[in-house]
């Protein structure tokens, strides 16, 4: 049965939290990073995230902003990983790599492809599939393996139930758990949960939350993502910009979603926080999620 969200939830507990973060390409980006994770690392997050970029491009720079996350702050990192432009050897050479930095978790992913090109193409010799890098790291044996998660169909899926299957495969082959891609209303969350349960997916379900730090930016990123963008919200959105309350929106809009999904019983949030960290602080703290409130639950 689907959750119905139109009455306002009393959200009694603090939510676990996590956070993504990307690698910094330019010592500006590298000071950004780095206040980031400063100012978030309070709130005790159960893991944090390091992405790639397209193509793999930031392979080495994620390694290295890893290895000073762990080393530095003492947070559990998941690694991200993906089947992008790498043999086999190359890619379980980067995951010794992360064993020895004392990475113990890894987000497993297939990958967007390199810049310009139309999809992804499997090196000849590397892995064709996120399931094929599971399964390679379940046999390696060291690592707790995440993976994505589509609540609405990824742009290649061929019918709407094409995600939910793969997500079971992901699961089956050894993911413990799953990254959702972010989305605007707690509805479409609930759907795929359901959806999944019918197909005995157990594995645990975590919602991906994206403050929004640029209306524009977030609606170029729904369009390639497949999220749906739900009417009026673009015309909230240009009456904030114009009043100049575009970010206190943003909050207000993330904090919403958040207290109906735990509503609904949701008790993880993975946010998306774009090495920008003020968004995210305020939600956070709207939500109990405070440096004293993480440290009485922990």
């Amino acid at each position: 049965m689907t959750n119905t969200t139109d009455q306002k939830p009393q959200a009694t507990n603090v939510p676990a939290v996590s956070f993504e973060f990307f690698p910094p390409q330019t010592l500006d980006a590298s000071f950004r990073l780095w206040e980031t994770v400063q100012a978030l690392a309070p709130l005790r997050p159960d893991f944090v995230s390091v992405t790639y970029g397209a193509g793999g491009t930031t392979r080495k720079l994620t390694h290295e902003a890893v290895a000073t996350i762990h080393k530095n702050y003492g947070l559990t990192v998941a690694a991200h990983l993906t089947c992008v432009d790498a043999t086999k050897a190359e890619t379980m050479e980067i995951v010794e790599a992360y064993h020895q930095a004392g990475v113990t978790e890894i987000v497993a992913l297939r990958g967007d492809p390199p810049k310009g090109a139309p999809r992804f193409t499997p090196h000849a010799e590397g892995f064709a599939s996120s399931i094929e890098l599971i399964e390679a790291l379940a046999r390696d044996g060291r690592f707790t393996i995440r993976c994505g998660a589509y609540p609405e169909p990824h742009p290649e899926a061929t019918d709407p139930l094409a995600d939910v299957r793969w997500l079971k495969r992901k699961t089956e082959a050894g993911a413990t758990s799953a990254i959702t891609q972010f989305f605007f209303e707690p509805d479409t969350f609930f759907r795929f949960r359901d959806a999944c349960l019918r197909e005995g997916i157990t594995a645990k379900l975590i919602p991906g939350v994206l403050p929004i730090q640029s209306w524009k930016g977030v609606k170029g990123f729904a369009a390639r993502c497949g999220a749906h963008v739900p009417a009026g919200l673009e015309s909230r959105f240009e009456a904030a910009i114009r009043d100049g309350r575009e970010q206190e929106l943003s909050v207000e809009l993330c904090v919403d979603l958040c207290e109906k999904l735990m509503a609904g019983g949701v008790d993880h949030f993975q946010f998306y926080t774009l090495n920008r960290p003020q968004l995210t602080q305020k939600v956070c703290a709207a939500l109990g999620v405070t440096a004293d409130r993480r440290l009485a639950v922990a």
